[in-house]
């Protein structure tokens, strides 16, 4: 799967959840992870974090909004059950993209949900647990992203294997001079009718 993914919350409250969540998103791959103005220490989460995920992937600890930094070209993407947030089986995952949730019986603040490139939602009847609702849109991305077999029609998996992936040959630098000085195609075309 191309590009990569980062998962962080925001003033969360409860370690044990961060460090539950943080376990997901190493099993899912994620690329790091973070906090933004959290009550979290690394001791307490671990007892949640049986992967050890922080042993294993860049951990930020930013202790507010402004402090906040992501790589360039990474859309921050808020998880928060809005009216106008898109819904997640609608939404096309950027590829380079960091999730964060908000904390516990509260919302992302207003400052944290204007600086998201997008806002989603997961279509449920009411909020759902941080560590719940961060492995559904981890799993979401890997499933819309990742590369598998289609669905059947019927019930059960798939019939048919994935096809290989087949790589062109390589381009020379004597092939792509070739192709530059070439002229367009209806300028080549104009010159067969005129002959």
């Amino acid at each position: 799967m191309r590009g990569y993914f980062g998962l962080g919350v925001e003033r969360i409250s409860k370690p044990m959840n961060v460090g539950n969540l943080f376990r997901s998103a190493h099993a899912f791959g994620a690329s790091f992870v973070f906090t933004i103005d959290a009550a979290y220490t690394r001791i307490e989460g671990a007892r949640s974090d049986t992967s050890d995920s922080l042993g294993h992937l860049p951990f930020y600890n930013f202790p507010d909004l402004a402090s906040t930094v992501l790589p360039e070209g990474c859309a921050l993407v808020g998880i928060e059950l809005t009216d106008d947030a898109v819904e997640l089986p609608s939404f096309r995952h950027p590829s380079c993209a960091a999730y964060v949730l908000g904390p516990e019986r509260a919302s992302l603040s207003p400052q944290l949900t204007e600086r998201c490139d997008h806002i989603i939602k997961i279509p449920t009847k009411f909020c759902v647990n941080v560590g719940i609702a961060g492995a559904v849109v981890m799993y979401d991305r890997i499933i819309t992203l990742g590369k598998f077999p289609p669905r059947p029609v019927r019930a059960g998996g798939p019939t048919e294997d994935l096809p290989d992936h087949h790589h062109g040959g390589p381009i020379l630098r004597t092939q792509m001079e070739k192709f530059r000085d070439a002229p367009p195609l209806g300028e080549v075309e104009l010159g067969k009718a005129e002959s």
